[in-house]
């Protein structure tokens, strides 16, 4: 993660600020899944900051994508931050398996976790960021007693399950909220935008709180992926 330092001087003080630069994830559930390694290394060459996985087991979501040989064989070639995001019920039987494989960051669902706390300090403990995702249905209130030990907050801004949906508007407010939480209570969490996010509104949303932005259909549908990640790196940042 690159930090930019700039220093500003203002009547003989120096007062510094730091900017960190905000990262683009290609949800690789959106990628040829006939040509994976292919679609991996195009990630690999490109402007791209982290690997976004997708993992659904057709319970929590009403879709099925891919499990641990999937993960293992991606793991194997990326070269970059792997951000494992799990759509399943009881993620809790799953944590040490997910290290095991090379999650980098694992993100669980607040409306999948029983005992909150106990599950983010399992993620940690096996080594890896913990991450907590929000469906649109569900208040950034929740995370007030948690917000300072979450290194990464998801907000979905499509329902969770399915690819290619349309972007819901009340992100943007829900952005705002999570981004005052943080302020607040003075974290560091990193809030991650998941779903319908495009060259569109991509800028408004790092305008309004967001440090990461997951992008999966715009990005591997597009006609030259590469040029499209590097063009949304471009506006925001």
């Amino acid at each position: 993660m690159l930090l930019v330092l700039t220093i500003f001087a203002i009547n003989n003080n120096t007062t510094t600020y730091i900017l960190m630069e905000k990262l683009v994830a290609p949800s690789i559930l959106a990628a040829d899944f006939g040509n994976l390694q292919r679609d991996v290394e195009m990630v690999n060459d490109s402007k791209a900051d982290w690997f976004h996985i997708d993992i659904m087991d057709g319970v929590f979501v009403p879709n099925i994508s891919f499990g641990m040989p999937v993960l293992k064989s991606i793991a194997k070639h990326a070269n970059k931050t792997i951000d494992v995001h799990l759509m399943i019920v009881d993620p809790d039987r799953y944590i040490q398996t997910f290290a095991d494989l090379g999650a980098d960051i694992l993100t669980v669902h607040y409306e999948a976790c029983t005992h909150l706390h106990r599950t983010v300090q399992a993620i940690k403990a096996a080594g890896m960021k913990a991450g907590v995702a929000l469906n649109p249905h569900t208040p950034i209130a929740v995370l007030e007693d948690i917000i300072k030990d979450l290194d990464v907050v998801c907000i979905m801004s499509v329902n969770p399950g399915f690819g290619g949906q349309s972007f819901i508007e009340n992100t943007y407010k829900k952005i705002q909220q999570l981004k005052n939480l943080i302020e607040f209570s003075e974290a560091s969490t990193l809030i991650e935008i998941d779903g319908g996010v495009t060259d569109q509104n991509a800028n408004k949303l790092i305008e309004v709180g967001a440090d990461v932005l997951v992008a999966g259909s715009f990005v591997f549908k597009s006609d030259n992926p590469t040029d499209t990640i590097e063009n949304l790196k471009n506006i925001i940042n």
